[in-house]
């Protein structure tokens, strides 16, 4: 007996921006989590503060790399934990304390040699908004505001930290073609 397809579907004209992608940029608060600031606070009056990513995400994004797609972030806020997992997700492209995306972003399409055609975004809030407007395929997750909703060419049905990024992945590897190959050899 065959199995049931679980398989997201995508819109055509989504997928057809998808197939040109080389290069997979978002930002942190709200994409790759779920857009809360947790500042724990410590018995001496200090503070510190815990990141929480979704393993979805981060299995989905090793998988990305690995098919060459080249990935990165932009964001306004930095820490510790966000260098980390960028530093295990092994992604190239790490702008942290940016508040104004667009020189960042435009510097990374320079160092990486792509067009903003070959780019996808990945955003939630109205700093985003500079990017999106820009890329070959904008993504706004599910969470977003509205003005991101407004100019995403695509929204992803899982919220920003729960699984949107895996869901950006599967759209851009299953338009290239990539997917059924992949998948099978992920690792956390």
């Amino acid at each position: 007996m065959k199995a049931k397809s679980s398989a997201l579907k995508f819109p055509r004209a989504v997928l057809n921006r998808a197939r040109r992608i080389r290069l997979l940029l978002m930002d942190v608060d709200g994409t790759m989590t779920d857009g809360g600031i947790r500042l724990l606070s410590m018995p001496d009056g200090s503070f510190t503060e815990m990141v929480v990513f979704h393993s979805q995400d981060g299995v989905a994004l090793n998988l990305l790399r690995r098919s060459g797609v080249r990935t990165g972030m932009i964001t306004g806020r930095g820490s510790s934990a966000v260098t980390q997992r960028a530093r295990e997700l092994g992604m190239e492209f790490v702008s942290m304390r940016i508040h104004e995306k667009l020189p960042a972003f435009e510097e990374i399409l320079a160092r990486a040699g792509v067009a903003t055609e070959e780019t996808a975004y990945v955003g939630d809030d109205l700093p985003d908004l500079v990017i999106l407007e820009r890329v070959g395929l904008a993504v706004a997750v599910a969470n977003a505001t509205t003005e991101v909703k407004r100019r995403a060419h695509y929204t992803t049905r899982a919220r920003g930290g729960d699984g949107a990024l895996r869901e950006v992945v599967e759209l851009l590897l299953r338009a290239q073609g990539k997917w059924d190959a992949l998948y099978p050899s992920a690792r956390a």
